[in-house]
């Protein structure tokens, strides 16, 4: 009997596993961006490199048709030296995602943290290769955990939300 209620709550879940479905449609890079405006000054008068470095990340996505989504990642580094900027560069790296049989409420932590960590070695990539093809030693981009900037983001949605109403 035991068995019997095992095999069925295994077939439950595993019919609701094959009901979701989640798979890369195509990952591409959308927008790119390099400047360089104290260039070639900065190399002649800059030998000792040493760059104060500034990063910014944002998501977004969009719900397309037939469960497929596009995630944005955009990825800006600002490197500077002193007061002079050396370089800013700015990648939007986006990936189509068919994702189908979700929950609302897992919805969003997959695309507002799950597919950017899918994105981010790309963009990555192409900063990287970007830095490098202006003249600049390689910039090397940390990892970055996008699980703690969701959860970080709901919180600050949750707070800045205004309290429901109550009847009096």
């Amino acid at each position: 009997m035991a068995d019997e209620e095992n095999k069925t709550e295994t077939q439950a879940a595993g019919a609701e596993a094959a009901e979701q479905l989640f798979k890369i449609q195509r990952i591409y890079l959308k927008d790119v961006s390099y400047e360089s405006p104290q260039t070639p000054q900065v190399f002649a008068t800059n030998t000792n490199w040493q760059p104060q470095v500034s990063l910014h990340l944002n998501t977004e996505s969009t719900k397309l048709e037939n469960d497929l989504f596009e995630s944005v990642l955009t990825v800006t580094a600002t490197v500077k030296l002193g007061e002079e900027t050396a370089y800013l560069t700015e990648v939007k790296q986006a990936g189509l995602f068919l994702i189908k049989g979700f929950e609302e409420e897992r919805l969003g932590p997959m695309l507002g943290s799950f597919c950017p960590n899918l994105l981010f070695p790309f963009a990555r990539e192409a900063i990287g290769s970007l830095v490098q093809k202006g003249g600049f030693p390689q910039l090397l981009l940390d990892p970055v955990n996008f699980d703690a900037l969701y959860a970080q983001h709901v919180e600050q949605n949750r707070q800045n939300a205004p309290a429901p109403e109550t009847e009096q």
